[in-house]
């Protein structure tokens, strides 16, 4: 029984991954729709396409699946209009949430977020809602391997980055909304294509978390990001190490 059980689990956590993994590349090849069908299909002339690119790269998406998705959307076909749509709400604690999706059908989008919002003890708010408690970003992320912290600074401030962060997860160039591409081209010529390359929410003002709320926040985030439709999920909370550390060990 219990060799059964732990073959039971491996099939669990197995099924969970591919599960993850499924979501992850329908979520790219949406974003590789809308970007081929906003401009060129040659990822080297369109930006956000080669930024789409680039992450079903780094998520080990085959190249083939790349390619056709790129050919589809560029010859056009049915069930591929997505519209991007930005909805905002609030979760448990006063969290302000930003999502970011992709839809073919704006109604059923809203109605399935703001059930979700609902059952997990949040609310579905107004575009510009919560909004003003973040900022605009371009985010640029390397991993540490790609360069030193010293020539990535340097390198990420001759291409006219905002700001660096470099650690032992890698690097993180800011720019601002207008420049991310102008400063990618300029550190991929250097560095080699990035992990990412896209706009982001960044808070403002966080709000500090306690471990229940912290619990249903988490559970509130995990049950948007699985959501189809959902391309990005953003938060303004913040989470103490000794609270993550329980919730982590309670898994």
């Amino acid at each position: 029984m219990a060799g059964h059980s732990q073959f039971k689990n491996i099939m669990h956590r197995k099924g969970a991954q591919d599960a993850k993994r499924a979501r992850t590349f329908a979520k790219l090849i949406r974003e590789i729709t809308v970007a081929a069908r906003q401009g060129l299909p040659d990822p080297a002339a369109n930006p956000r396409l080669r930024a789409a690119v680039n992450a079903a790269r780094a998520a080990n998406m085959p190249r083939d699946t790349v390619e056709r998705a790129i050919r589809r959307a560029h010859q056009g076909g049915p069930g591929e209009n997505y519209e991007e749509v930005r909805y905002e709400g609030y979760g448990p604690g006063g969290v302000a949430i930003i999502v970011e999706a992709l839809t073919d059908n704006r109604n059923r989008t809203a109605g399935d977020l703001r059930a979700i919002f609902a059952k997990n003890g949040g609310v579905l708010g107004e575009t510009n809602s919560v909004a003003f408690q973040f900022e605009r970003l371009g985010v640029i992320r390397y991993p540490a391997s790609a360069a030193s912290p010293e020539a990535m600074l340097e390198a990420a401030i001759e291409a006219g980055a905002a700001d660096v962060d470099s650690s032992a997860d890698g690097h993180e160039v800011r720019t601002s909304p207008e420049d991310l591409f102008a400063v990618r081209d300029s550190l991929e010529a250097r560095f080699g294509p990035a992990e990412a390359a896209r706009l982001e929410w960044r808070p403002i003002t966080t709000v500090t978390l306690d471990e229940e709320q912290a619990a249903a926040v988490i559970k509130l985030l995990d049950a948007l990001e699985e959501h189809d439709d959902v391309q990005q999920v953003y938060a303004n909370y913040e989470v103490p190490e000794a609270v993550m550390q329980r919730l982590s060990s309670a898994a």
